[in-house]
């Protein structure tokens, strides 16, 4: 059965569901939202394998050397390693930390966050 959207009195009906204008936006900014998987130049799966390697190093990183190791086990450059870190950042999957560097507080390292 193929639902049928129309209006009714200036709301979008879907079957017999209503739909206002607002939800509709909130429902199309949360699926855009979810699309965004990865920063440019990088795949989920080097999310995936930063947030790994992360936790072999305390879930932390203060400084510099700390992304050696996370290039190396996630086998990616570090400037994949910095846009990554800045995603993870802006999605709310990492945290600053006083004096610089972050904690990373997803995946496996959302246990010890």
């Amino acid at each position: 059965m193929r639902a049928v959207a129309r209006n009714v009195g200036g709301q979008k009906m879907i079957g017999k569901y209503t739909i206002s204008k607002y939800t509709m936006l909130l429902g199309c900014a949360a699926v855009l939202a979810g699309c965004a998987g990865a920063p440019e130049g990088t795949s989920q799966d080097n999310v995936s394998d930063f947030l790994v390697a992360a936790a072999t190093i305390g879930c932390e990183i203060k400084h510099d050397s700390d992304y050696a190791p996370i290039e190396f086990q996630a086998g990616i450059s570090k400037d994949q390693a910095l846009g990554i870190a800045q995603f993870l950042l802006a999605r709310g999957d990492a945290l600053p930390l006083e004096g610089g560097g972050l904690r990373v507080t997803a995946g496996p390292c959302a246990q010890t966050a």
